[in-house]
């Protein structure tokens, strides 16, 4: 067996174990250049090491070895805390007119790109025989509304007998008591006022058959209006065809396409705000996009979604903006910036942030009597010239150089340098 490979693994599991569990005794002897004696890591607590502990501490103190750092002086500045994000133009409004009844279209097509106005026909279908079908609608109206007086006619007679009839009766029956008429006219006179009264429901029966009739009639007129006003198909609103219309001679089923219609004035810009941002931005606040291509465009939130992207934990936001000659397009690509309240902040070199033992982000700085102090940050923007963070004090004196290499309370001896350097 060989001896090195054994050797090795004994040095690096000893290493391991200074730096892990005798990290602080490490420290110390890195820093005074003392070895703790084999007691005092066996037995910190002991009465002659607590005893000893104030004059140890002064004797560190004094014999402590200052560790040489390069820091910076910053001092915190007001700025313009945008949301910055990215996103993609959209139309205002796109629409795919499709057809609702079948047909041949008999109009000549407009070419994709063509601006068209609000009402402007896009496709126009054969009507065929839909207008022999709304004539015959209209007559059947016709004849329905013609039997109508006939039939109120045939009520009135019928409830005109049946009073005659009510009159008979009553007067049969009076005489019929004082013995004047006989069983048998009574009797007549009631079954005829039964008759009477069947001849009135049998005439209201009629008289509502013909309002069924014209009822039924107008329905038939409307469907066939209906369905002649479906042989044009018209723009919606004012844009432009993203597409060409359905060409001359094509047949159209319901739900074939005859064309695009976007509206690009005025033009939308979308994006997505994390969820640590989306309570900086609110409704109507100010914001600008700039295009890949250069152009820049101005506008207001006018939507901010109240639920989160399943997947990526985002909300949408919609900015509105004017788009007067038509110059942006949908789909584009831009750079969003949304208004947020200021905030005071240092700009700092990114490699300065480093991460404390429980791993939350910031920067060590020099404390008082040189002393090295964690500051954890909020990261606000990033940027070519640095990183833009919050959580710091007025002025402080940030390590930029060297910050890995020491931890909260070392003494450290700074050389200082200007920001920008």
């Amino acid at each position: 067996m060989r001896p090195i490979p054994i050797l090795t693994a004994i040095l690096v599991t000893a290493t391991l174990y200074l730096l892990v569990m005798e990290r602080d005794a490490l420290f110390a002897f890195a820093t005074s250049g003392e070895v703790p004696s084999a007691e005092e890591l066996a037995d910190p607590g002991s009465p002659a090491t607590a005893e000893d502990a104030p004059v140890a501490a002064a004797e560190t103190m004094q014999g402590e070895k200052a560790v040489k750092v390069v820091a910076i002086r910053s001092t915190a500045q007001t700025i313009d805390s945008a949301v910055i994000l990215r996103g993609e133009t959209r139309a205002a409004r796109q629409v795919e007119m499709r057809a609702e009844t079948s047909g041949q279209i008999v109009s000549e097509p407009l070419r994709k790109g063509a601006f068209v106005d609000q009402g402007q026909t896009l496709c126009r279908i054969d009507p065929g025989t839909r207008e022999a079908a709304l004539a015959e609608a209209q007559a059947r109206l016709a004849e329905a509304r013609a039997r109508a007086p006939e039939a109120r006619a045939r009520l009135t007679q019928a409830e005109a007998q049946l009073r005659e009839a009510q009159l008979n009766k009553t007067a049969a029956e009076k005489l019929s008591q004082d013995g004047f008429a006989s069983d048998t006219r009574v009797a007549a006179t009631e079954a005829a006022v039964s008759s009477a009264e069947a001849a009135v429901e049998s005439a209201r029966a009629g008289l509502e058959a013909v309002k069924s009739g014209v009822q039924s009639a107008e329905a038939a007129i409307a469907a066939a209006q209906r369905e002649i006003e479906r042989l044009t198909i018209s723009a919606p609103f004012a844009g432009l065809l993203e597409s060409d219309t359905a060409e001359l001679g094509s047949l159209l089923q319901p739900g074939a396409l005859c064309g695009t219609v976007i509206q690009l004035d005025p033009i939308k810009v979308a994006g997505y705000i994390p969820e640590t941002e989306i309570g900086r931005v609110e409704v109507g606040a100010l914001a600008g996009a700039r295009l890949s291509d250069g152009h820049e465009l101005r506008g207001r939130v006018t939507f901010l979604s109240r639920s989160a992207d399943p997947t990526t934990r985002t909300f949408l936001v919609e900015i509105e903006m004017p788009n007067r000659d038509l110059e942006i397009r949908d789909g584009q690509t831009a750079e969003i910036m949304i208004q947020a309240d200021g905030a005071n902040a240092h700009l700092l070199p990114q490699s300065a942030l480093t991460l404390n033992d429980d791993g939350a982000l910031g920067v060590r700085v020099v404390g008082a009597e040189n002393r090295v102090e964690f500051a954890p940050l909020t990261l606000i923007r990033d940027t070519a010239e640095g990183v833009w963070v919050t959580g710091l004090p007025e002025e402080a004196q940030v390590i930029v150089v060297g910050q890995e290499y020491v931890r909260a309370g070392v003494l450290v001896d700074p050389t200082f340098r200007e920001a920008g350097e």
